[in-house]
């Protein structure tokens, strides 16, 4: 007797109401190194590059316009690589072109100092302004480089705990207006410091901002979350 091959199996068809499968997301360690770079690119080198030129005998606005180059290279690249231009590379390379214009018609090196006070200005004003939509960028930045689980739970808080959102929008309002002292600070220090001092004087009142609203933001936090759970 001849036999008959079997149909291949066919899956089954998923129910007609189970959503689509969600596309992971990027791992958690690829975005922090992707964050650090653009760190160390658009602080670090800068930095480097000025006090290198100053030390080889460069004018500080020589050294202060070159050190611009770096975060222009690493825009170029991320352009080239994904073939598109993302809102904070156009933030970025805006403020760039705005203060090399001013370099341009401006031989002050302390016009040019003053021009960070532009950048975390802006940084200051648009967090505050996201507190009129939906979701602060303070949320959105900090879901984005948590694990998938952890960002589910996150989302399912903000979206069902009124208390949640509310700590989270107090956070939001101390990092804006954390970022506009910044820039304020900025801007004395620009015009009251030594030139050659600035540079490194901003780095570390950046520095000492970020310990300080990152770890008395997660303080607050922690304190008003395991209060209003007991």
């Amino acid at each position: 007797m001849k036999r008959v091959a079997k149909p291949p199996p066919v899956d089954p068809l998923p129910a007609p109401d189970q959503p689509p499968p969600v596309p992971a997301k990027p791992p958690p360690d690829h975005r922090k190194r992707a964050v650090a770079g653009m760190i160390g690119i658009d602080l670090v080198l800068p930095f480097a590059i000025y006090y290198g030129l100053r030390l080889a005998g460069a004018d500080p606005w020589l050294a202060l316009m070159l050190g611009a180059v770096g975060p222009l290279v690493r825009i170029a690249v991320t352009t080239a690589r994904s073939r598109r231009i993302d809102r904070l590379g156009v933030f970025t390379l805006s403020i760039l072109a705005i203060g090399t214009a001013v370099g341009m018609f401006s031989a002050d090196p302390r016009l040019l100092l003053a021009r960070e006070s532009w950048l975390t200005a802006l940084i200051g004003f648009w967090i505050l302004i996201s507190l009129a939509g939906q979701r602060p960028v303070l949320f959105q930045a900090t879901i984005a480089v948590m694990p998938t689980d952890a960002t589910a739970q996150w989302e399912h808080d903000w979206d069902t705990n009124p208390f949640f959102r509310k700590v989270f929008r107090i956070m939001t309002l101390a990092w804006g207006l954390a970022f506009i002292l910044d820039a304020g600070a900025r801007v004395i220090m620009a015009y009251t410091l030594p030139i050659d001092v600035v540079p490194l004087a901003s780095i570390g009142l950046l520095l000492a901002m970020l310990f300080a609203i990152v770890y008395g933001t997660k303080f607050y936090a922690g304190r008003r979350l395991a209060a209003n759970e007991s």
